[in-house]
């Protein structure tokens, strides 16, 4: 009993401890100076909770000439800490991370942003909650929110983590760099800095979730030739699809269930847009949702996968559109089955279907051992 009741002593005094390092040295009023310009290529910005600890982690860097902790995504002027701290002004603690692409590439950002914190939290991050706290990942041109975007799509397609990834992609506002005492905070005050960081939670969780694993999750680069296709004219598309699969993947249209070609189908093979040809789904991830339409547990190509918000309707929904033909594909709801939790539930007719004899003569022979891998025969 009393080795219990020092334990649970020693807890309260270093939960307080933390709470009054965080407190005595992030309050305060001080002014940050102007936003910065967002168009420069060499500059990215990303919130993964505390300021102080993604500043520290980016700076290890090779490449990366200095991170600058500050406010990004919000809605007040020049704020400060106070101020966001209160979650009222819908600013993230944000890293602007200035880097020499020659050296580092923002793939490689991207791969050691993951790696940082836990990207499935929405509520915030380690000890420190609220939405200033948050994931997220702000975008300076296409490039970035193309790569951020595949990133993210492929850590949440590859199982690691049961829970969907949290990390909102949104493109880079006004950038506030924090007040001059919260910079560098891990050179200027290291024995406060190490204390919390010690205690946030935040290490303990690195080491048990991402401990060796190098794994890039990033856009296919096998697939990146599909970059070059050009979308055929609106006259040429109308000749080229029927009637249904013009109104489906052009104007968002949604065909009947349980009447359309895959709803059904339980051959092995692939699914491609019907418009570009690009690489969508497997049937190793089709299951039968009971809806009437083709559905899949994962896309097969996330990186070939765009969503975005759809409010046509009076609840909010996540479209799911292809990214090199911006077809209308169909929608995805978090009722699927596990690991992923997703449902990709798609119109029939804005897919083909490749069996799995023809991938090679079809020009998907890249596919095939993903069922060579399940044992799966011709």
């Amino acid at each position: 009993m009393k080795r219990r009741y020092w334990l649970a002593l020693i807890g309260v005094v270093l939960g307080g401890a933390v709470f009054f390092f965080q407190l005595s040295d992030r309050s305060g009023s001080t002014a940050p100076s102007a936003e910065v310009n967002v168009e420069d290529e060499a500059v990215a910005y990303f919130a993964a909770g505390c300021f102080w600890c993604v500043e520290a982690d980016f700076e290890k860097l090779a490449g990366v000439s200095e991170a600058v902790s500050g406010y990004m995504g919000g809605t007040v002027e020049n704020p400060t800490y106070d101020q966001v701290s209160s979650h009222t002004t819908g600013h993230r603690e944000t890293v602007e991370v200035n880097y020499d692409p020659d050296v580092i590439n923002y793939q490689e950002l991207l791969d050691a942003f993951w790696r940082m914190h836990d990207p499935t939290d929405g509520g915030g991050s380690f000890v420190d909650r609220g939405e200033s706290y948050t994931s997220a990942i702000f975008f300076v041109n296409d490039q970035q929110q193309r790569l951020a975007e595949g990133s993210k799509q492929a850590l949440e397609a590859s199982g690691k983590f049961e829970a969907p990834i949290a990390t909102v992609i949104e493109p880079a506002d006004n950038f506030y760099p924090a007040e001059d005492y919260h910079q560098d905070y891990y050179t200027e005050r290291p024995v406060r800095y190490n204390f919390y960081r010690a205690n946030s939670g935040r290490d303990q969780f690195i080491d048990e979730v991402w401990d060796t694993d190098t794994t890039v999750y990033q856009l296919d680069e096998n697939l990146e030739a599909l970059s070059s296709w050009k979308k055929p004219s609106d006259a040429e598309l109308q000749e080229q699809l029927t009637a249904q699969q013009y109104a489906v993947t052009q104007n968002d249209a949604t065909e009947p269930p349980f009447k359309n070609a895959y709803w059904d189908n339980k051959a092995p093979g692939i699914y491609v847009d019907v418009v570009s040809g690009e690489p969508l789904f497997s049937s190793l991830d089709k299951y039968a949702s009971g809806t009437g339409w083709p559905s899949f547990s994962r896309p097969l190509e996330p990186s070939n996968i765009i969503e975005v918000e759809d409010r046509s309707l009076l609840f909010l929904r996540t479209e799911v559109r292809s990214r090199q033909a911006d077809s209308h594909l169909g929608h995805v709801f978090k009722d699927g089955p596990k690991p992923t939790g997703l449902r990709y539930c798609m119109n029939s007719a804005a897919l083909r279907f490749i069996p799995l004899a023809d991938l090679e003569s079809e020009g998907y022979g890249q596919y095939r051992d993903l069922f060579e891998a399940a044992d799966i025969a011709t």
